[in-house]
């Protein structure tokens, strides 16, 4: 029987109530103890949208790692893009990257822990992309602790059953958009079941652990880590939590078990991240402190396809002091247009950033999808490639550079702006972080705005322009 649709208050007004009074600097104490810093590899930008003044590095030599390593900083980021790549490219690139770190953690002495983040929505190479990273770092014997709350986009876990908040309504993931998803695809909205369902039957569900709300609030962290030490290497679990209070009672229990020998490798969504590397929540950014200034007008690049996007460039583009230049994917996506059709939106992009006008580039709305999940993925890349050709042609610097969905932003931020590092500045809007991207970019210190595609209402995309307006 499938899970059953609630009303958010009604679903929380069934769990026991919350514990009281501060744990972040007790986190913060055991973080610092610990001596691991926090190495969070990314499969798209979206993940650093919880945290502030940390890094992200859009490579991962070993020289690179060792100086992050090295620094005082409690958490870096490692954008891996693979959720836009095949499985077995994705697996390559996170044994690259688990074999660096080895490497680097010997070269420097300081010890890490590893999350593996992903969608809130349950997409992405699981399994797979974490097996690879396990054996590549020689810690196949650690036990998987499956997160992907993230209370910012209205994602919790209840009852082992992953919601996605709709209009006040905790819809099971399974019966979204999301699920979906012509690569990443799923049936199963409680974890344990879809754990079983990702790995083919490899995990059963009865097999699968978890922690509990009720675990959570009626026995704190140290119920939190006898639980956590009496799981089996190698065995997955998942953890529940309808709010920030319940990650942070369990990070404090999760952190008293590794303490004691426990060995946890994470896939988690962007809340887990901040709570686990002791990071304080701060208030949004505001103009003020953000870098807006010049003659150019801002630039706005949509790729992003969920129907949450569309509904916020619907709304977008009633404002008429955006300028809307649609890029007719057909004409992209066919050899004998493909290069006119970016000279033309170039072009138009171009003259409106110049009169100072906010720009609007998004991709047609009809979705073009191909037989199987190679050929979607191969659709998704060629698009992508089309966007990041359109940004190379700019002739001015924008005011700012908003990039909606994943693949998108990733692309742009590494093949049109050249990022190797950026740091991030917060968020301009819950779930929507902002990046200062490094001196050997193409536009250093210009605001680059990384905005999920599931992220925000229907007037999100304007909120922003108007805050950046002033």
């Amino acid at each position: 029987m499938p899970p059953e649709r609630f009303t958010k208050a009604s679903l929380l007004h069934t769990l026991p109530p919350e514990e009281t009074g501060a744990l972040l600097p007790a986190i913060q104490a055991k973080v610092r103890a610990s001596g691991c810093k926090v190495i969070v590899l990314d499969d798209d930008p979206t993940g650093t949208q919880t945290v502030h003044g940390v890094p992200v590095l859009t490579e991962w030599s070993i020289e690179s790692l060792c100086a992050e390593l090295q620094d005082d900083l409690p958490a870096v980021y490692l954008l891996t893009n693979t959720r836009s790549v095949p499985l077995a490219e994705a697996q390559a690139i996170n044994a690259e990257i688990g074999l660096n770190l080895t490497r680097a953690a010997q070269l420097t002495g300081r010890d890490f822990v590893v999350v593996s983040r992903s969608d809130s929505t349950l997409r992405g190479h699981f399994p797979g992309e974490v097996s690879a990273l396990a054996e590549a770092l020689n810690r196949e014997e650690q036990i998987w602790l499956v997160v992907p709350c993230f209370f910012e986009g209205g994602r919790y876990t209840i009852g082992d059953v992953h919601y996605v908040e709709e209009g006040g309504v905790l819809v099971p993931a399974g019966e979204t958009a999301f699920a979906q998803d012509k690569v990443f695809g799923y049936r199963s909205s409680n974890l344990r079941q879809w754990v079983e369902e990702k790995t083919n039957g490899r995990i059963l569900s009865g097999e699968v652990a978890s922690i509990s709300i009720d675990l959570i609030r009626t026995g704190g962290a140290e119920r939190v880590a006898q639980h956590l030490c009496k799981l089996i290497p190698g065995q997955v679990c998942v953890v529940n939590a309808a709010g920030y209070r319940d990650l942070e009672v369990f990070v404090l229990g999760l952190l008293s078990a590794e303490a004691q020998g426990g060995s946890f490798l994470y896939r988690s969504a962007a809340s887990f991240v901040r709570v686990r590397a002791g990071i304080t929540p701060r208030l949004l950014l505001t103009k003020q402190e953000l870098d807006v200034s010049g003659p150019g007008g801002g630039l706005i690049v949509i790729g992003s396809h969920v129907p949450r996007t569309t509904s916020q460039l619907e709304a977008l583009l009633v404002n008429p002091s955006i300028q809307a230049v649609e890029v007719k994917v057909g004409a992209l996506l066919d050899p004998g247009s493909h290069l006119a059709e970016i000279e033309r939106v170039a072009s138009r992009v171009n003259d409106g950033i110049k009169s100072g006008r906010d720009v609007a580039v998004y991709t047609s709305r009809e979705l073009v999808a191909g037989g199987n999940d190679q050929v979607n993925m191969q659709i998704g890349q060629e698009i992508s490639s089309g966007l990041v050709a359109i940004v190379r042609n700019l002739e001015a610097r924008p005011r700012y550079l908003l990039a909606k969905g994943g693949i998108t932003s990733s692309d742009i931020a590494t093949q049109a702006l050249g990022i190797r590092k950026a740091m991030v500045l917060g968020q301009i809007l819950p779930g929507v972080p902002v990046w200062l991207p490094g001196a050997e970019s193409r536009y250093p210190g210009m605001p680059y705005i990384v905005f999920p595609g599931n992220v925000g209402d229907a007037q999100a995309l304007i909120q922003i322009t108007m805050t950046l307006k002033g």
